[in-house]
């Protein structure tokens, strides 16, 4: 158990630094609140008006592929540094673990997170035939819904 005693302390004074944090923020705070302060902070900048259309979400799928591989070379750098002393099974691990990175990236571009250009838009064929429900939906004799 004294092997554990520095973790056990680490984690009662990060646990007390953030309940005193939390607690003189709330009660030594003042509560005055005004319509400046209840305002978004821009950089320091007051928005004189709103955005034309909102933030793309592709922005946020090339950031999930760059904490992907981000996460990749922080497992692929130790990984490198004791390949031989892994041997096969270390090798048969960072084979796993880069099919899932690959996943990972074939699912993010299947959603388009590399297409930045205009959205593409289909255009509609009329199809010749014209559809009806005298055309579509089969009429049944009554003598065939009583059997």
């Amino acid at each position: 158990m004294a092997q554990y005693l520095g973790i056990f302390v680490m984690l009662v004074l990060s646990t007390l630094f953030a309940l005193v944090s939390w607690g003189m923020s709330r009660f030594a705070a003042s509560q005055r609140p005004t319509a400046a302060k209840e305002a978004p902070f821009e950089c320091g900048i007051v928005p004189a008006f709103e955005p034309v259309e909102r933030f793309p979400v592709r922005f946020y799928l090339v950031a999930m592929i760059f904490i992907i591989f981000d996460i990749e070379v922080v497992f692929l750098y130790p990984w490198a540094v004791i390949f031989h002393q892994l041997g096969r099974f270390g090798l048969v691990e960072m084979l796993v673990f880069a099919l899932a990175v690959v996943v990972a990236f074939a699912y993010l571009v299947s959603n388009g997170a590399l297409e930045w250009g205009p959205a593409k838009r289909l255009r509609r064929v009329e199809s010749p035939l014209v559809r009806t429900t005298a055309s579509t939906v089969r009429k049944v004799p009554s003598s065939e819904r009583a059997a």
